[in-house]
């Protein structure tokens, strides 16, 4: 650091540093890669090598606040965006911030959407690319407000994961998807349903009870229920991700690696997960047939899940040279715009007796 500069401990293991000749966040930046350098080189401890790393948030003076107390709160609500996408840094984004009047008052809303019957699930089609008939259908949460209109999911999903709402918003999805498929199966369309799960669920120690309640309460097969569950949240917390999955699938429940290719598991990890498939994330799926790099990391990726006995359902599926190609390289299921748009129970109904996917058997 410069003589200008101001290190101090803030307590525990945080650490603020002010620079007070820094003038945007370049200069930050510049300052940031020049501690991150000087922690690569190991600790030795006893004759023990320790390797710290760290994250870091990013607060602007008088951008990000003009007091003390506001620029703590703001470079705080950095450092936790930074640890949770597993990045060197963050800098202070108002629209991550709780506490906006906007943002609370939406928070409250949502509390009482789930009880006013004002959320309601859609449902997207995925398809078996080799059978060309729908394997299942992934729910997706909307809100529908009174006054707002149709919120946008990125509005308030992101709400609920930021705060203890997020139980709460997903035991209502698994309940009412769990439902669903329970009368889809008493008319006689076996379609099996799946639900995303965030990282606050993944920290749920009831949730494979809760589940199993839910499964039995409804009468729908465990093997009729599909849970999806990026890498980044089975990253935050191994070891208990590890015991609530494994928990999951002794109940019968199939498991997915929603996103897969973005997040930061390694292989040997993988390996010892009790998931059943991985979604390739649509990143690397929109595009492949006019980029070989993506192409080359589809193919790998499909190669790589069924050595590892794991089924592969490509996502962003957007045309049908994409399709064709997902199809010529192994994929198993396909799911994207091409296939169909998130849907309403009413027009999936429609959709699958009209489309030439259909429901095997």
């Amino acid at each position: 650091l410069q003589t200008s500069d101001v290190l101090a401990r803030l307590g525990g293991a945080e650490f603020i540093v002010l620079l007070p000749e820094a003038r945007d966040v370049a200069d930050a930046m510049r300052a940031l890669r020049k501690i991150t350098g000087a922690l690569k080189t190991p600790f030795i401890v006893e004759g023990i090598f320790l390797l710290v790393t760290m994250s870091a948030g990013i607060v602007l003076f008088p951008e990000h606040g003009t007091d003390g107390e506001t620029l703590l709160r703001h470079v705080d609500m950095a450092l936790h965006e930074a640890k949770e996408s597993r990045k060197d840094a963050c800098v202070y984004i108002q629209t991550h911030d709780l506490n906006t009047p906007e943002r609370l008052k939406l928070l409250g809303e949502l509390r009482y959407a789930m009880d006013r019957g004002e959320l309601f699930l859609v449902y997207q089609p995925k398809i078996n690319v080799h059978e060309r008939c729908i394997s299942g259908v992934e729910a997706l949460v909307r809100w529908r407000h009174p006054e707002r209109g149709v919120v946008p999911p990125d509005k308030f999903v992101y709400l609920a994961e930021q705060t203890g709402l997020v139980q709460h918003l997903t035991s209502w999805v698994l309940n009412a998807a769990i439902r669903q498929c329970h009368i889809w199966h008493q008319k006689g369309k076996f379609i099996n349903v799946a639900v995303n799960l965030s990282v606050g669920n993944l920290q749920n120690i009831h949730l494979p009870n809760e589940v199993e309640e839910l499964l039995r309460l409804h009468e729908v097969s465990p093997s009729s229920l599909e849970l999806e569950i990026t890498e980044s949240i089975i990253m935050a917390d191994p070891a208990r991700a590890m015991d609530i999955l494994t928990a999951l699938r002794r109940l019968g429940v199939r498991l997915s690696i929603d996103d897969f290719g973005t997040g930061y598991s390694s292989l040997g990890y993988l390996r010892r997960l009790p998931v059943d498939q991985v979604k390739i994330d649509k990143s690397f799926v929109m595009d492949m047939a006019a980029s070989e790099e993506d192409s080359v990391i589809v193919r790998s990726t499909i190669d790589l899940a069924h050595n590892l006995g794991l089924r592969v359902v490509a996502e962003g599926v957007e045309t049908e040279g994409v399709l064709e190609r997902l199809t010529g390289l192994g994929c198993d299921a396909a799911q994207g715009y091409y296939l169909s748009m998130p849907m309403e129970e009413e027009a999936l109904m429609r959709w699958v007796s009209e489309s030439p996917w259909g429901i095997k058997g």
